[in-house]
């Protein structure tokens, strides 16, 4: 382009959502799940459903919710199961979801999603066992998350798997990664 305005080493925006809100730019990690969901006004505020059996997201029953909060900045990263689906509902803040298919027998081995979602657009990400996943909040504000596990948590041996959000052993960083999208 070589408007009156440019500036070298401007770039435009790839197309990220189509103009019916759908994903675009990206595989989705198999087993991956998304579902956007629309609050209902109400006469005191609004109404967001959570979960709903007849979404039918994934097979996996409910074991355990529960709620995160995540400061402003605030990463939480990476994290894996080996048996449990995670269901992350993003209900408040501006939080940005990265998954990385660790599963070497995954026809997406080694891709990255990335989604943003928040008070404004809420969305279930259905994370399986075997994906690697980070939270940042990129906000100024507290961020919540709300998990809906298939299996609850086990105190004397649990099935949640760490790596630091720095780690070489995914090709991602946060840090480098703050740009909307």
């Amino acid at each position: 382009m070589n408007a009156d305005w440019s500036i070298d080493g401007m770039k435009q925006d790839d197309q990220n959502v189509t103009s019916d809100w759908q994903h675009v730019g990206q595989t989705l990690i198999a087993d991956v799940v998304i579902r956007e969901v629309q609050s209902v006004t109400t006469g005191y505020g609004h109404l967001t459903e959570i979960f709903r059996s007849d979404w039918s997201l994934d097979q996996s029953g409910v074991d355990q919710v529960f709620q995160s909060s995540i400061e402003p900045g605030g990463i939480s990263a990476w994290h894996a199961h080996g048996l449990t689906t995670d269901r992350l509902f993003i209900n408040y803040g501006q939080l940005k979801i990265v998954l990385y298919d660790g599963r070497k027998s995954s026809v997406t081995y080694g891709l990255i999603n990335q989604f943003r979602y928040g008070t404004v657009r809420h969305a279930m990400v259905v994370v399986p066992p075997g994906v690697w996943h980070g939270v940042h909040n990129t906000s100024s504000k507290v961020g919540l998350l709300t998990n809906v596990v298939d299996r609850a948590y086990t105190y004397a041996e649990p099935d949640h798997y760490r790596l630091p959000a720095d780690t070489n052993e995914i090709p991602f960083r946060f840090s480098d990664n703050n740009k909307d999208r």
